[in-house]
């Protein structure tokens, strides 16, 4: 009986502190992001896949299919990671209804922790397809009269789809610590601390990487944007004043 009150407090007090601890990185992490974004791999990230939406702007005949193509790779892996998670969370479902004892709040605690991470992890990976979908069909469709606010809009609405994916990810990494729960608080403690070191070393750039991301950037961003202009100029045709406020209102959906 003591040993038993000793693990619940373990759980009272380590489960809390292990889940702060992965709260407080990413509080940072998000902080980071809004104020120094070339400092990690997000935001890094985020300006390359703007010059690459310029890019394939820039010359929309012969960049159509290949930007297509990596739009659909995309699509695939955020498919294959809501398949993941929408079937494991259903394992874990039919696993509970076997086995539930609804005098056992720790495991059903466990339980639904676990799948409540594999359903945003679900839910994440969906709202990635959904952007990634609707990127396909704005990189190609004809552009609008506001060539420059049309561009910067297919790199945020892609952006947004790697953002989702990559919540979806960080939820299955929380689920790692949730299922080391089922062990001990103590595994789960040292899960979210060592999951947070992991994050740090994998979220955040060096020098040389931002170096040689942003140096490109500087140069080209202006021959880009120039090649982008003139071919919109060139190859496409701004939609009539109705097709413009309903692809407009389309876009909010």
């Amino acid at each position: 009986m003591g040993i038993l009150m000793q693990k619940e407090n373990l759980d009272y007090v380590l489960v809390p502190l292990g889940l702060m601890v992965y709260l407080i990185y990413h509080i940072w992490l998000l902080y980071t992001i809004k104020c120094n974004p070339l400092g990690t791999v997000i935001g890094l990230n985020a300006e390359s896949r703007h010059q690459w939406v310029l890019a394939m702007i820039s010359d929309p005949l012969k960049n159509g299919v290949l930007a297509i193509q990596t739009i659909r790779n995309n699509i695939m892996a955020s498919t294959l990671l809501a398949t993941t998670a929408i079937t494991l969370s259903s394992l874990i479902g039919i696993f509970a209804s076997g086995s539930w004892n609804s005098d056992d709040t720790s495991s059903s605690t466990k339980r639904i922790s676990i799948t409540m991470c594999f359903l945003v992890a679900f839910l994440c990976n969906v709202q990635s397809i959904r952007y990634y979908a609707h990127v396909s069909f704005l990189i190609t469709a004809p552009t609008l009269r506001d060539k420059t606010k049309y561009m910067e809009h297919i790199a945020k609405t892609l952006n947004r789809g790697s953002y989702a994916w990559s919540l979806g990810l960080r939820a299955f990494y929380l689920s790692f610590s949730f299922f080391l729960w089922i062990y001990g608080a103590m595994p789960m403690f040292g899960c979210c601390c060592l999951t947070s070191l992991i994050l740090y070393f994998l979220d955040t750039t060096a020098k040389i990487t931002r170096d040689l991301h942003s140096d490109p950037f500087k140069k080209e961003s202006g021959t880009i944007n120039h090649n982008a202009e003139a071919a919109v100029e060139n190859d496409y045709y701004p939609l009539v004043d109705n097709n413009v406020s309903q692809n407009t209102s389309v876009d909010h959906v």
